[in-house]
């Protein structure tokens, strides 16, 4: 773009959603199939879509036909986060050149709106991932750690297409010296393009600081327990948004806190191929998918994903759990952990509508670049001659198919 362009409200939209966009890496990786359903006037906060779930069916040996009722699940996908970048400057500000202007007043901040973006989506994959593999708290420092990801998807009869890897600075400087003259990556271009690793274990695999960590919940050093008559069907799971269900933790410290985001195994509770319903040779691991305080007793009322199905197409385990069989977490209590990812690009969803234009607003303007939605509101201040520009972008991320997802360490 020519220096000498003059900074017009246009301009700056046009190159705040160019920043925008190339500074996202997490958002290019995961679905967008569902952002159409949010147009027109349902792009406003609380907007709310349903997602069906893949239908699953059985087989049968023999003539005799054996018709079987389709049972569709639904999760929903909201639209309610505002994010937004703010600026305030001078008429002053406005006599830079479009490049100094873009380069020191914008850029950083629309990097900072991009990052926040992906963080929202790698918390979703996270929090929703009950499938984590490797030791925790371990670094990956070498490729066959790594392609345990791929490999629990294998396990799990996921698509073999469409895999990406969003991996943590440490695992990927672990592997690094594995892989010396092939860890050459683009710099210049997009975000996306200077974050991309070589193609391992059929995963497209980059780099992100954006990996969250997850800090596990302050359980207390007790042995724990799962209540007994824990199976549920697939009826009364389906519509729930993580296919989840509710159960209790018994035997655990006093007040103990159980995160969002925690994973643990069920004695005897192996995971089953979703397709084959064959067991799969490990324990099947459950996350929890929201944050409870135990009772004073030692009791702890929580949601868990996936739900205990132990029978049918939608079958999740080899057998329901035994009365008070013990659990064990993955990983220690109130520890931090940073995990890689491994993961299909439909285990979940973005949405990015366009916002509606406000009443009463000077200037107002939305653009669209590769997808993403970007809303620029102008202000001045007439006693102290200050331009004020808000930015604004609605978010809406959903992991609606958690099973798609692996957290991986070392």
């Amino acid at each position: 773009m020519a220096t000498n362009t003059l900074l017009t409200n246009d301009v700056i939209l046009k190159e705040g959603i160019m920043h925008l966009t190339n500074n996202i890496v997490a958002g290019k990786l995961i679905n967008r199939d569902y952002e159409a359903e949010f147009g027109g006037s349902s792009a406003k906060n609380g907007a709310t879509i349903r997602i069906a779930r893949p239908i699953r069916g059985t087989v049968r040996e023999g003539a005799t036909m054996v018709p079987q009722d389709v049972t569709e699940g639904r999760t929903a996908l909201t639209v309610a986060t505002q994010l937004g970048a703010d600026l305030e400057f001078t008429s002053a500000d406005l006599t830079l050149s479009v490049d100094k202007f873009s380069e020191r007043i914008l850029k950083p901040q629309m990097i900072k709106l991009a990052n926040h973006i992906d963080r929202l989506i790698t918390t979703e994959l996270t929090d929703r991932s009950y499938n984590w593999v490797g030791t925790a708290g371990t670094v990956i420092t070498a490729p066959a750690a790594l392609f345990r990801g791929p490999n629990r998807l294998d396990n799990q009869s996921v698509p073999t297409d469409s895999r990406v890897g969003l991996v943590a600075p440490d695992d990927y400087w672990g592997v690094a010296g594995f892989l010396t003259g092939s860890f050459i990556t683009d710099v210049a271009g997009s975000a996306l393009k200077k974050a991309k690793l070589p193609l391992m274990g059929n995963v497209d695999m980059y780099m992100s600081q954006n990996v969250i960590t997850h800090t596990n919940g302050n359980w207390g050093t007790s042995t724990m327990s799962i209540t007994t008559t824990l199976e549920v069907t697939y009826a009364t799971a389906k519509d729930t948004t993580y296919l989840s269900m509710s159960t209790q933790i018994k035997n655990t410290t006093a007040n103990a806190v159980i995160n969002k985001g925690d994973v643990f195994t069920i004695t005897s509770v192996n995971a089953v191929n979703p397709i084959t319903k064959a067991d799969a040779g490990y324990l099947q691991q459950f996350v929890v998918v929201s944050t409870v305080t135990a009772t004073a007793g030692g009791l702890a009322s929580v949601e868990i994903s996936p739900a205990i199905i132990d029978s049918g197409p939608y079958q999740t385990v080899t057998a329901a759990p035994a009365d008070s069989a013990a659990i064990t977490w993955k990983g220690s209590s109130a520890t931090a952990y940073t995990n890689s990812l491994v993961y299909h690009k439909d285990a979940a969803t973005l949405a990015m509508p366009a916002l509606q234009k406000p009443q009463g607003a000077a200037w107002c303007e939305s653009r669209s670049y590769d997808g993403f939605n970007l809303r620029l509101v102008q202000g001045y201040d007439m006693v102290n001659d200050l331009q004020s520009w808000r930015f604004d972008c609605l978010v809406g991320v959903l992991a609606h198919q958690p099973n798609f997802i692996v957290r991986t360490s070392g």
